[in-house]
Protein backbone atom coordinates (compact mmCIF):
# COMPACT_ATOMS: atom_id res chain seq x y z
CA UNK A 1 0.00 0.00 0.00
CA UNK A 2 2.82 1.83 0.57
CA UNK A 3 4.42 1.61 -2.64
CA UNK A 4 0.92 2.43 -4.48
CA UNK A 5 1.00 5.89 -2.44
CA UNK A 6 4.10 6.91 -3.27
CA UNK A 7 3.81 5.92 -7.21
CA UNK A 8 0.33 7.70 -6.91
CA UNK A 9 1.99 11.07 -5.23
CA UNK A 10 4.82 10.90 -8.29
CA UNK A 11 2.29 10.54 -10.89
CA UNK A 12 0.05 13.43 -9.40
CA UNK A 13 3.28 15.33 -8.95
CA UNK A 14 3.96 14.66 -12.48
CA UNK A 15 0.69 15.80 -13.73
CA UNK A 16 0.66 18.85 -11.49
CA UNK A 17 3.53 19.96 -13.62
CA UNK A 18 2.79 19.66 -17.00
CA UNK A 19 -0.78 21.24 -15.89
CA UNK A 20 1.16 24.30 -14.44
CA UNK A 21 3.21 24.82 -17.80
CA UNK A 22 0.18 24.61 -19.82
CA UNK A 23 -1.41 27.23 -18.05
CA UNK A 24 2.05 29.31 -17.85
CA UNK A 25 2.36 28.85 -22.22
CA UNK A 26 -2.07 29.69 -22.35
CA UNK A 27 -0.99 33.03 -20.41
CA UNK A 28 1.67 34.24 -22.14
CA UNK A 29 0.96 32.57 -25.89
CA UNK A 30 -1.17 35.38 -28.06
CA UNK A 31 -3.47 32.40 -29.40
CA UNK A 32 -6.73 32.19 -27.43
CA UNK A 33 -8.82 33.70 -30.51
CA UNK A 34 -7.67 33.96 -34.11
CA UNK A 35 -9.33 35.68 -37.21
CA UNK A 36 -8.58 35.43 -40.74
CA UNK A 37 -10.08 37.12 -43.38
CA UNK A 38 -10.99 36.49 -47.13
CA UNK A 39 -10.49 40.23 -48.15
CA UNK A 40 -6.42 39.35 -47.20
CA UNK A 41 -6.45 36.18 -46.83
CA UNK A 42 -2.65 36.49 -46.93
CA UNK A 43 -2.88 37.55 -42.77
CA UNK A 44 -4.17 36.76 -40.10
CA UNK A 45 -5.17 38.28 -36.21
CA UNK A 46 -4.24 36.44 -32.86
CA UNK A 47 -5.17 37.96 -29.50
CA UNK A 48 -4.06 37.08 -26.04
CA UNK A 49 -4.39 38.71 -22.90
CA UNK A 50 -1.20 40.95 -22.98
CA UNK A 51 -1.14 41.63 -27.10
CA UNK A 52 -2.49 41.35 -30.26
CA UNK A 53 -0.35 39.83 -33.13
CA UNK A 54 -0.60 39.75 -37.13
CA UNK A 55 0.71 36.89 -38.50
CA UNK A 56 1.88 36.44 -42.27
CA UNK A 57 2.60 33.38 -44.47
CA UNK A 58 5.28 34.30 -45.22
CA UNK A 59 6.61 33.44 -42.30
CA UNK A 60 6.68 37.28 -40.67
CA UNK A 61 4.93 37.84 -36.81
CA UNK A 62 4.25 41.37 -35.93
CA UNK A 63 3.14 42.06 -32.12
CA UNK A 64 1.65 44.81 -30.16
CA UNK A 65 1.02 44.98 -26.63
CA UNK A 66 -1.89 46.75 -25.43
CA UNK A 67 -2.43 50.83 -24.28
CA UNK A 68 -3.93 51.01 -21.55
CA UNK A 69 -4.91 48.44 -18.86
CA UNK A 70 -8.66 50.40 -18.18
CA UNK A 71 -9.33 49.98 -22.37
CA UNK A 72 -9.52 46.30 -21.92
CA UNK A 73 -12.56 44.73 -22.70
CA UNK A 74 -13.71 42.74 -19.38
CA UNK A 75 -13.08 39.25 -20.46
CA UNK A 76 -9.39 40.25 -21.33
CA UNK A 77 -9.20 41.84 -17.33
CA UNK A 78 -10.92 37.91 -15.64
CA UNK A 79 -8.28 35.89 -17.89
CA UNK A 80 -5.58 37.85 -16.57
CA UNK A 81 -6.22 38.07 -13.20
CA UNK A 82 -7.50 34.43 -13.09
CA UNK A 83 -4.88 32.84 -14.95
CA UNK A 84 -2.27 34.80 -12.77
CA UNK A 85 -4.19 33.16 -9.84
CA UNK A 86 -4.16 30.14 -11.15
CA UNK A 87 -0.48 29.96 -11.97
CA UNK A 88 0.35 31.36 -8.26
CA UNK A 89 -1.98 29.14 -6.42
CA UNK A 90 -0.77 26.00 -8.71
CA UNK A 91 3.15 26.98 -7.28
CA UNK A 92 1.66 27.46 -3.34
CA UNK A 93 0.22 24.05 -4.14
CA UNK A 94 3.31 22.49 -5.47
CA UNK A 95 5.40 23.90 -2.56
CA UNK A 96 2.88 22.61 -0.01
CA UNK A 97 2.82 18.88 -1.45
CA UNK A 98 6.45 18.15 -2.01
CA UNK A 99 7.05 18.38 2.01
CA UNK A 100 4.19 15.76 2.31
CA UNK A 101 4.65 13.56 0.04
CA UNK A 102 6.12 9.67 1.62
CA UNK A 103 9.49 10.25 -0.35
CA UNK A 104 10.81 13.11 1.08
CA UNK A 105 12.15 12.88 4.20
CA UNK A 106 10.44 15.71 6.28
CA UNK A 107 8.39 16.44 9.06
CA UNK A 108 10.19 13.62 10.72
CA UNK A 109 11.74 13.29 14.01
CA UNK A 110 15.32 11.82 13.82
CA UNK A 111 15.13 9.33 16.50
CA UNK A 112 11.93 7.81 15.40
CA UNK A 113 9.50 8.94 17.89
CA UNK A 114 6.57 10.98 16.91
CA UNK A 115 6.28 8.69 13.86
CA UNK A 116 1.76 9.27 14.12
CA UNK A 117 2.07 13.26 14.68
CA UNK A 118 4.52 12.76 11.59
CA UNK A 119 2.35 11.40 9.33
CA UNK A 120 -0.54 13.26 10.19
CA UNK A 121 1.48 16.07 9.18
CA UNK A 122 2.47 14.61 6.12
CA UNK A 123 -1.07 13.68 5.23
CA UNK A 124 -2.60 17.55 6.01
CA UNK A 125 0.27 18.76 3.65
CA UNK A 126 -0.89 16.37 0.95
CA UNK A 127 -4.55 17.09 1.04
CA UNK A 128 -4.00 21.36 1.89
CA UNK A 129 -1.87 20.95 -1.76
CA UNK A 130 -4.80 18.70 -3.40
CA UNK A 131 -7.20 21.11 -2.52
CA UNK A 132 -5.27 23.72 -4.00
CA UNK A 133 -4.13 21.59 -7.27
CA UNK A 134 -8.20 21.62 -7.64
CA UNK A 135 -8.54 25.32 -7.21
CA UNK A 136 -5.69 26.23 -9.07
CA UNK A 137 -7.82 23.81 -12.21
CA UNK A 138 -10.44 25.54 -11.30
CA UNK A 139 -9.00 29.10 -11.89
CA UNK A 140 -7.97 28.28 -15.30
CA UNK A 141 -10.60 27.10 -16.07
CA UNK A 142 -13.07 29.70 -15.88
CA UNK A 143 -11.26 32.43 -18.12
CA UNK A 144 -10.61 30.11 -20.73
CA UNK A 145 -14.26 28.64 -20.94
CA UNK A 146 -15.57 32.29 -20.79
CA UNK A 147 -13.68 33.69 -23.48
CA UNK A 148 -14.45 30.26 -25.72
CA UNK A 149 -18.09 31.46 -24.60
CA UNK A 150 -18.10 34.66 -26.05
CA UNK A 151 -16.43 33.79 -28.82
CA UNK A 152 -19.52 30.93 -29.63
CA UNK A 153 -21.72 33.58 -29.07
CA UNK A 154 -20.16 36.53 -31.04
CA UNK A 155 -19.36 33.52 -34.09
CA UNK A 156 -23.23 32.70 -34.21
CA UNK A 157 -24.68 36.34 -33.83
CA UNK A 158 -27.28 36.53 -36.51
CA UNK A 159 -27.19 40.69 -35.86
CA UNK A 160 -23.81 40.51 -37.54
CA UNK A 161 -23.32 40.26 -41.08
CA UNK A 162 -21.80 37.17 -43.11
CA UNK A 163 -19.00 38.99 -44.67
CA UNK A 164 -17.48 40.44 -40.99
CA UNK A 165 -14.51 38.41 -40.16
CA UNK A 166 -15.10 36.66 -36.65
CA UNK A 167 -12.79 35.35 -33.60
CA UNK A 168 -12.19 31.39 -33.58
CA UNK A 169 -10.69 29.30 -31.06
CA UNK A 170 -6.95 29.70 -30.47
CA UNK A 171 -4.63 27.11 -29.34
CA UNK A 172 -3.69 28.77 -26.29
CA UNK A 173 -8.05 27.67 -25.21
CA UNK A 174 -6.80 24.25 -25.78
CA UNK A 175 -3.51 24.65 -24.36
CA UNK A 176 -5.64 26.10 -21.23
CA UNK A 177 -8.34 23.37 -21.25
CA UNK A 178 -5.69 20.77 -20.43
CA UNK A 179 -4.17 22.82 -17.99
CA UNK A 180 -7.36 22.93 -16.13
CA UNK A 181 -7.95 19.15 -16.25
CA UNK A 182 -4.57 18.67 -15.55
CA UNK A 183 -4.07 20.49 -12.51
CA UNK A 184 -8.12 19.14 -11.06
CA UNK A 185 -6.39 15.21 -11.67
CA UNK A 186 -3.43 15.92 -10.14
CA UNK A 187 -5.09 17.44 -6.62
CA UNK A 188 -7.74 15.31 -6.82
CA UNK A 189 -5.62 12.05 -7.06
CA UNK A 190 -3.72 13.97 -3.56
CA UNK A 191 -6.73 13.95 -2.21
CA UNK A 192 -7.74 10.64 -2.51
CA UNK A 193 -3.89 9.16 -1.88
CA UNK A 194 -3.59 11.20 1.28
CA UNK A 195 -7.22 9.74 2.21
CA UNK A 196 -6.83 6.09 1.67
CA UNK A 197 -3.11 6.38 3.36
CA UNK A 198 -5.10 7.83 6.68
CA UNK A 199 -7.60 5.08 6.34
CA UNK A 200 -5.22 2.22 6.19
CA UNK A 201 -2.92 3.40 8.96
CA UNK A 202 -6.38 3.58 11.35
CA UNK A 203 -6.75 -0.23 10.59
CA UNK A 204 -3.32 -1.62 12.12
CA UNK A 205 -4.39 0.66 15.16
CA UNK A 206 -7.43 -0.98 15.52
CA UNK A 207 -6.49 -4.39 15.29
CA UNK A 208 -3.78 -3.73 17.80
CA UNK A 209 -6.08 -2.87 20.47
CA UNK A 210 -7.82 -5.82 19.82
CA UNK A 211 -5.13 -8.22 19.90
CA UNK A 212 -4.08 -6.09 23.49
CA UNK A 213 -7.67 -6.34 24.76
CA UNK A 214 -7.04 -10.46 24.17
CA UNK A 215 -4.17 -10.80 25.74
CA UNK A 216 -5.13 -8.94 28.45
CA UNK A 217 -8.25 -11.16 29.18
CA UNK A 218 -6.27 -14.40 28.03
CA UNK A 219 -3.82 -13.16 30.73
CA UNK A 220 -6.59 -12.76 33.46
CA UNK A 221 -8.20 -16.36 32.75
CA UNK A 222 -4.72 -17.67 33.32
CA UNK A 223 -4.21 -15.88 36.98
CA UNK A 224 -8.10 -17.48 38.19
CA UNK A 225 -6.76 -20.62 37.42
CA UNK A 226 -3.69 -20.01 39.38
Amino acid sequence: MEACGRSSELLAVCLWLGGWLCALASTILPHWLSMSTELLAIESYQLGLWETCVVQDIGGMECRSYDSLLGLSHDLKLGRILMCASLATGMLGLLVTIPGMQMVNSCRDGDGGGSDGAGRAKRTLLMLGGALGVLSGILCLIPVSYVAHLAVLRFFDEALPDVVPRWEFGDALFCGWAAGFLLCAAGVLLLVTASLGSASRRRPRLQYRYEARGGELTTAKRSEYV
